[in-house]
């Protein structure tokens, strides 16, 4: 069975050292209570729960898959999943970071960021259920009426049911203005739903009493394409006026995906035959709701690949440690043994600390992230609140995108460590690197992702909300740019800075010209951001390590921070000179290949 110990201390260091996490939130009331030592224990037994009641159902539930009864169109969750389940809502996780007013405990939502790390380490496909739940929770919270959230939330808060976002139709995935669905209204105020959704992750299982679906549907006078899109709540089973549950709903799985990874999560094929659903927010105006799930979606997705990246980096390097191949090129390490333990040849330990490298940057980037999210719904000055929330919408796209990808590199490079091993389900490494190539895919492809921060979040604005970001690494130049201990870190994140605002010009210039040129370019400058973004939170890494050591503290801990820093920009920030060049290259030996590829 693969190992998991989750990392605690840096979760700490990254939100008591480098973010000041409690100091942040301390201006927001509701989060008085919530100091250090409160954070750390719960994210202690937060860690014993991921390790001890889901890790030992990983491989199991990759295994054996869900199991759909065609006659019922009840699926059945692998086994243990749904005593798992049983045992996450009787310890009140569900509520973690739920609004107190619906049942929840109303922790900031850092700390369900980092719980949630933990469960996608140790099983992302189980954490699917209960994940999803949140971001329906979200929009509900947002954009439903307070008879709906009577109704609603509570249960959701508490686990009790769970919730998913219907969007995907066989024909059209992320061009939503596409879809089919359509909404008939009735008499008494509600509506009658008919159509069919895929690939809708969670979409039936046995683990909780009630599913909440939201459902996005085309009223039958609604405008076309994206206008005229509505969004509606379609239980699985109709909630009687005393919350008590009633009559099935006529929405049901059809069919379940044959996927390549996250065997454990059923993701259904939906049908909705006549099902009855209510209205949440005004009509044909569904994606502002929508957006409040996917952004969180989106979110959620770049933990997924958090989570993989560290527990991945966790086995190899156990594994490294352990397997004896050859010697070393510079002279035998271990004389007790035939062969040395493979760390010690370089291209191991490039691996190990590429892997390393985006999960410790990648954790920075996502609690940073998640401190946003509390700030941008919960702080009092409104100032604080708006540029919050503007600086999340920037990060979203690099979350989603930048921490996948990484996720990718490093699952495969954690599988190659292994060896033929890696290659064998036994061992773990092959499920993780599968699991991890859907997060590249859902709610909304990288590609999608690289588009949207490009085309949308810098060059729709003249580079306004960049410009806020460009101002946090200012700062930290200011402060540390005549300190030669930080000038191997410094250094090139000043370059990269000033390389950016050049790189960004120039390519808005072409895109205003030719909008090719922007679609050409976005995902290698997307890369490019997300080493930007990667590189300001290593410096700031760097410059409390730095200053630990200075102070004398022995601890071994900011030594390999340090460590890991410079190889981070030794030997990942320089791939961002050549995505430059290939995202300047441009948009003609793409676009002019109709005969290449007729």
């Amino acid at each position: 069975m693969t190992i998991y110990n989750a990392p605690l201390r840096d979760m700490q260091f990254v939100m008591h050292e480098v973010l000041n996490v409690t100091e942040e939130l301390k201006p927001i009331a509701k989060y008085a209570d919530a100091d250090i030592d409160t954070i750390n224990a719960v994210l202690e037994e937060g860690a014993k729960f991921a390790t001890d009641v889901i890790l030992p159902l990983n491989i199991s539930g990759d295994t054996e898959g869900c199991t759909l009864d065609i006659a019922t169109h009840e699926v059945t969750t692998p086994k243990g999943f749904k005593e798992a389940y049983a045992k996450y809502v009787e310890g009140g996780w569900p509520a973690l970071s739920g609004d107190v007013a619906y049942g929840g405990q109303g922790l900031p939502l850092v700390i369900n960021q980092c719980f949630y790390e933990m469960l996608n380490s140790t099983n992302q496909a189980w954490t699917m259920y209960p994940g999803l739940t949140h971001g329906a929770h979200a929009a509900l919270h947002s954009h439903g009426t307070e008879a709906q959230k009577n109704t609603y939330l509570h249960k959701m808060t508490s686990g009790e049911w769970t919730g998913t976002m219907c969007l995907t139709e066989p024909h059209c995935g992320t061009d939503l203005g596409l879809m089919r669905t359509k909404a008939e209204a009735l008499l008494d105020g509600t509506y009658k739903i008919t159509g069919n959704k895929i690939f809708i992750s969670a979409g039936e299982h046995d683990m909780a009493g009630n599913i909440i679906h939201l459902v996005l549907a085309r009223l039958t006078d609604a405008p076309p394409g994206i206008k005229g899109v509505s969004l509606f709540i379609v239980p699985k089973f109709m909630v009687n006026s005393d919350g008590s549950l009633g009559a099935r709903n006529g929405i049901y799985c059809g069919g379940l995906e044959h996927k390549m990874g996250i065997h454990g999560n059923a993701t259904a094929q939906i049908v909705l035959d006549g099902a009855i659903g209510t209205l949440v927010g005004a009509p044909n105006k569904g994606m502002q709701g929508m957006f409040v799930m996917m952004n969180a979606a989106r979110l959620g997705v770049g933990n997924q690949s958090l989570g993989l990246t560290e527990v991945a980096y966790q086995n190899a390097l156990a594994y490294a440690k352990d397997r004896i191949q050859m010697r070393s090129l510079s002279g035998v390490k271990d004389k007790t043994q035939a062969a040395d333990p493979i760390i010690v040849h370089p291209d191991v330990r490039k691996m190990l600390l590429t892997a390393k490298a985006y999960a410790e940057g990648g954790r920075a980037l996502a609690t940073y992230c998640a401190v946003l999210l509390d700030k941008e719904h919960e702080h009092p000055d409104e100032a604080v609140r708006k540029e919050s929330g503007e600086v999340l919408s920037l990060l979203t796209p690099i979350v989603k995108a930048f921490l996948t990808d990484n996720g990718h590199i490093a699952t495969n490079a954690c599988l190659q460590v292994f060896g033929g091993h890696g290659y064998v389900k036994e061992w773990g490494m092959e499920q993780f690197a599968r699991d991890n190539r859907i997060n590249m895919i859902y709610e909304g492809t990288n590609t999608i992702q690289s588009l949207d921060l490009l085309g949308r979040k810098i060059l729709g604005n003249n580079g306004a909300t960049l410009k806020k970001f460009g101002k946090l690494i200012g700062a930290l130049i200011a402060e540390e740019g005549v300190n030669e201990k930080m000038a191997e870190f410094i250094n090139p994140l000043a370059y990269l800075a000033d390389q950016m605002t050049k790189f960004t010009t120039e390519l808005g210039f072409k895109g205003f010209q030719n909008p090719d040129e922007v679609g050409a370019a976005a995902v290698d400058y997307l890369r490019v951001a997300g080493h930007l973004v990667f590189g300001y939170f290593w410096a700031r890494m760097a410059q409390v390590a730095l200053r630990e050591v200075a102070a004398g503290n022995t601890d071994k801990f900011y030594v390999a921070k340090l460590q890991t820093a410079r190889f981070y920009f030794a030997k990942l920030l320089p791939e961002t000179a050549m995505l430059m060049r290939t995202a300047r290259a441009g948009s003609k030996s793409l676009m002019e290949t109709d005969e290449a590829l007729a």
